[in-house]
C-alpha cells in the first residue's frame, strides 16, 4: 500500500498516563542523591552490560548499587559464584530476588531509591512487580515501549515511571538529513504495519517542512515492491528502527535498491551506516547511562501520583560512511560539524 504525507497529522500517540516533562519540574529535583539503586537486566548484549556498568560507576560514594539478573523464563535468579564474585568486586551486589520482594526495587517510598529496568524483558518483570520505587525503563526501542505502555501495571497508583528510549527522537533524524541534504524535503520510507507509533512521530517531526513518500511493506518479501513506489519521489530514504531496520536482510534491501537508483539512506544505527547508508544520528550505552541517571535522579525526587515521563536518547554522535559520501557526489561537512547541528538547540 502507497500513500503520500504532506504535513498531515497522522493523530498524536494515546498516552496511558499523564506525561510530565522532566525539564518542567523544579530546579532542585535534579540535585536529589540516589542512596539505593536496584538494576534489573535480562541479557547479556554488550550495549546493556555497558550501560550498566556506566550506571553504576555513575552513583554516589556509598550508594548501594543491587545487580538482578533475569533467568529466560522471566524468573529472578542468583546469578554464577563468579559473576556474583565479580560483581561484588565491582562494587555490585548481585542476588536472588523475588518478583514480589520489597527490596527488589521495593522498599519505601521516600524517594531515596530507583528500580533500573534494561530492556523489554526486564521492564515487563518490573512492571509487574508491586515495586514501589520509582521506576525508569531504559534501552527500549519506541516499539517495544508501545507494546507495554497498555500493562495496568504503569497505571498503579502513586507509581513514578519514566521511560528512556534507545534511539534518538525523529526530529533529530530529519536535523541530521537536513544538516546533510540541505534544501532537499522529499523522504521515503518503508515501513511494516505494526511501525504506526515510529510514522506518526517521524510525521510529526516533518510537519509541512517536509514532504514523506510512505509505501507499507505487509512482510520482507514485499520490500521491493514497496520501495518501487518511493524510490522515484524521493530525494532520500530513512530506515525507521522498526521490523525493516532491525532486520540486516531487509535494510540490506533498501540499501541496495537505494544504491541502484543513486540515493541516499539515513538510519538510526552506525551498523546500517557501515552496510552502506549515508549516515545516522546515534547514541552510545554510556551516554544513555548519563541521561538515565539524571532521569532517575529526577524521578526519585518527584511528588509520589501516576507520572510516565518518556524521553528519546540524546544523540551522541553522527556516523557518515565517506565512500558512500563519494560515490553520490556529495560533499557532507564532517561529522562533528554533524553531531553539532543535530544537537543544537531547535
Amino acid at each position: 500500500m502507497l500513500f503520500k504525507i504532506s504535513g498531515v497529522a497522522l493523530g498524536a500517540l494515546r498516552a496511558v498516563v499523564p506525561v510530565v516533562m522532566l525539564l518542567g519540574m523544579p530546579p532542585g529535583l535534579a540535585q536529589a542523591a540516589l542512596t539505593r539503586l536496584t538494576v534489573i537486566t535480562g541479557d547479556d548484549q554488550a550495549a546493556s552490560a555497558e550501560f550498566i556498568r556506566q550506571l553504576r560507576d555513575g552513583q554516589a560514594p556509598g550508594a548501594q548499587v543491587q545487580v538482578v539478573r533475569l533467568s529466560p523464563d522471566g524468573t529472578r535468579s542468583a546469578a554464577a559464584p563468579a559473576e556474583e564474585e565479580q560483581s561484588v568486586n565491582a562494587g555490585v551486589r548481585t542476588r536472588s530476588l523475588r518478583t514480589n520482594e520489597s527490596s527488589a526495587g521495593g522498599g519505601s517510598a521516600g524517594g531515596d531509591g530507583l528500580t533500573v529496568a534494561v530492556g523489554p524483558g526486564a521492564a515487563r518483570s518490573a512492571i509487574e512487580s508491586d515495586s514501589r520505587d520509582p521506576l525508569l525503563l531504559a534501552m527500549l526501542s519506541r516499539l517495544e515501549y508501545e507494546s507495554l505502555k497498555d500493562n495496568p501495571g504503569l497505571r498503579r497508583e502513586g507509581r513514578r515511571v519514566a521511560v528512556l528510549l534507545r534511539d534518538p527522537s525523529m526530529a533529530d533524524q530529519l536535523a541530521l538529513v537536513d544538516a546533510a541534504l540541505p534544501q532537499r524535503r522529499r523522504l521515503g520510507v518503508v515501513t511494516t504495519a505494526a511501525s504506526q507509533p515510529l510514522l506518526a512521530e517521524l510525521e510529526r517531526a516533518a510537519g509541512k517542512q517536509w514532504t514523506l513518500q510512505v509505501a507499507t511493506a505487509p512482510d520482507a518479501k514485499s520490500i521491493a515492491m514497496a520501495l518501487r513506489g518511493v524510490l522515484p519521489s524521493s530525494d532520500a530514504l530513512m530506515v525507521l528502527p522498526d521490523a525493516i531496520g532491525d532486520d540486516q536482510a531487509a535494510t540490506l534491501a533498501v540499501l541496495h535498491a537505494a544504491a541502484g537508483a543513486g540515493l541516499p539512506v539515513f538510519g538510526a544505527s552506525e551498523g546500517m551506516v557501515r552496510s552502506g547508508g549515508l549516515a545516522a544520528a546515534v547514541s552510545t550505552p554510556t551516554l544513555l547511562a548519563r541521561q538515565a541517571q539524571a532521569m532517575g535522579q529526577k524521578l526519585a525526587a518527584a511528588p509520589a501520583g501516576s507520572v510516565l515521563v518518556v524521553e528519546s536518547a540524546r544523540p551522541a554522535a553522527v556516523r557518515v560512511n565517506a565512500n558512500v559520501a563519494r560515490s553520490l557526489g556529495l560533499r557532507l561537512p564532517d561529522e562533528r560539524e554533524l553531531t553539532e547541528r543535530v544537537a543544537a538547540p531547535r
